[in-house]
């Protein structure tokens, strides 16, 4: 049993033992992994996840906290979660036209949006995403439950949510 196949199965749930997996992959010289493939576990169940493929390297070009505008549709949000790659259901892909289905192989972002109309929560890929630079606040219910607004008008996660 490789070194990587064992973490998996100390610790199925484990962030630290994914990692850990993924580096003795790495250092056989694989380039991307599933680690939640039935062929690279032993566990299966109902707390068995969908296989997530990563690329070896996945670079956000936003952080927790940044204010984003999309692309095409213009609206504002507050980014407050990231996949490194899509994670998202098929179901929700596959309602996306097919000539502007996005990259899976890239940063996804959870915001708090809003359109000038309505609040809600998105899930957008990192190239529809562009910085926003109004200076304007973001208007969503949800943002003071999780940041604080600073005086410079940018967003900071509040101290008692950091782990």
């Amino acid at each position: 049993m490789h070194i990587a196949e064992r973490a998996l199965l100390a610790d199925d749930f484990g962030f630290a033992k994914r990692c850990d997996a993924k580096l003795a992959l790495r250092a056989r010289g694989t380039k991307s992994c599933c680690m939640n493939s039935p062929r690279n576990s032993k566990i299966s169940g109902p707390h068995s996840r969908p296989a997530l493929c990563a690329p070896r390297i996945a670079h956000a070009r936003f952080g927790i906290g940044d204010k984003v505008r999309h692309r095409l549709f213009g609206f504002r949000g507050l980014i407050f979660d990231i996949d490194p790659v899509f994670a998202n259901s098929e179901e929700w892909y596959d309602a996306i036209p097919e000539g502007m289905r996005p990259d899976r192989n890239q940063p996804f972002y959870h915001l708090f949006a809003e359109n000038g109309d309505s609040a809600y929560v998105a899930y957008v890929s990192q190239q529809n995403l562009v910085g926003d630079e109004t200076g304007e606040p973001i208007d969503h219910p949800a943002i003071p439950t999780l940041f604080e607004r600073r005086s410079d008008g940018r967003y900071a996660l509040e101290a008692r949510r950091w782990h």
